[in-house]
């Protein structure tokens, strides 16, 4: 098949020419609009997740060969979660390109963070069948480049760590709410609210439950550990 002008500038700014073009375009077709003569991405996406988890294994154990694997594990996590992903998306322009259903199109699916991080893996996979590991590890080293020696020693996720904070203090786990919501229904704005079983609490807003989430429990444990 010939791409189109859009997916050819993509390519470009992927920096990998598909031999075989068909992989980029299934890789940017999402389940909303796949069919039994378009498949959708999400098997190279299953395939993308384990090669960028290899990538990102090898990379870590390379920069940190003293490292043991408890420490390992969370810097890992950060790299490969589904936020980073999307982030690495957006600095190619991958949601330009998606291939979306109506539905998906209405709601705002190309500024997604979950739609927009497994199509990234579902490209790492598209490069991966099209011209090999090697491929797909230098287009990885290329796309997370400052990420990886960025990447904080303890990158626990805030939301564990508010956890293992409570419950080294005898608490339960802290509790999330939806504290509200505001914007279009493409690009809607959640508040969310995290409270600790002894009255603390804090609120965040962003453009997902999840990243909103992330932000209330990094801001509740930021107060917590300064008041000692």
């Amino acid at each position: 098949m010939r791409l189109s002008a859009e997916l050819l500038a993509f390519q470009g700014r992927l920096g990998h020419r598909f031999t075989t073009p068909d992989l980029l375009a299934r890789a940017v077709t999402h389940a909303s609009i796949g069919s039994a003569t378009r498949p959708d991405n999400q098997r190279l996406e299953f395939l993308g997740d384990r090669v960028l988890g290899l990538v990102m294994a090898e990379a870590l154990l390379a920069a940190d060969p003293e490292a043991r694997e408890g420490k390992l594990a969370p810097r890992f996590n950060a790299l490969v979660r589904k936020e980073t992903c999307a982030d690495v998306a957006r600095d190619i322009g991958l949601g330009e390109v998606l291939r979306l259903g109506r539905s998906e199109m209405l709601t705002g699916g190309r500024r997604k963070e979950a739609l927009l991080g497994d199509a990234m893996e579902a490209v790492i996979a598209a490069v991966y069948k099209d011209a090999g590991f090697e491929a797909a590890r230098a287009l990885i080293l290329r796309l997370w480049g400052s990420r990886i020696a960025a990447v904080e020693p303890d990158a626990r996720d805030a939301k564990t760590s508010l956890q293992e904070w409570a419950q080294a203090r005898g608490m339960p786990p802290p509790s999330y709410e939806e504290a509200g919501r505001s914007g279009p229904d493409h690009a809607p704005l959640f508040t969310v609210r995290v409270t600790l079983a002894s009255g603390e609490a804090a609120e965040a807003a962003a453009g997902s439950k999840r990243v909103a989430e992330q932000a209330a429990a990094r801001m509740l444990l930021e107060r917590m550990e300064s008041e000692g």
